[in-house]
């Protein structure tokens, strides 16, 4: 069942498609995306676009929410913004969707991006290639969490 993702800079509604069980292999680099304190994308580095397969355009002014998968439970972006909205960094693992419907796997470190009074302006996110032996077991709890989730 897609789901239409509003881009609140341009107004635009930007079709997101059903999951393909098919990986899109992540081969370096480093994906990086900031977003205000409502988690709406303000940068996204050219990996994250090739990786993602939006354009700038599609992606700068959308919820960084464009290309979660439906196989992350929701208490593990709780967590993660729990975490965040404290201040803290925060870091793991997360199976993400691309524009075709593929998913990519990732270990995410996202930090908050403070003013020079301290207060929290956005969040700053820096994406490497996963541990797969690591990513392999947080996509096993995140199967049992979907599942206390239904």
């Amino acid at each position: 069942m897609e789901k239409v993702i509003k881009n609140v800079k341009t107004g635009k509604a930007i079709l997101k498609p059903d999951p393909i069980d098919r990986e899109i292999p992540f081969d370096g680099g480093v994906m990086i995306t900031e977003t205000d304190t409502a988690g709406v994308i303000v940068y996204a580095n050219r990996k994250f676009r090739e990786m993602t397969g939006y354009t700038k355009e599609e992606l700068i002014g959308s919820p960084h929410s464009i290309n979660r998968h439906p196989d992350m439970p929701k208490a593990a972006f709780e967590g993660l913004w729990n975490t965040i909205k404290l201040g803290n960094s925060w870091e793991g693992y997360v199976k993400n969707m691309s524009k075709n419907g593929k998913y990519y796997l990732v270990q995410v470190h996202i930090s908050p991006k403070v003013d020079d009074d301290g207060k929290i302006i956005g969040y700053i996110a820096g994406r490497k290639i996963p541990d797969r032996g690591a990513m392999d077991k947080a996509l096993e709890l995140y199967k049992s969490m979907i599942a206390e989730e239904s």
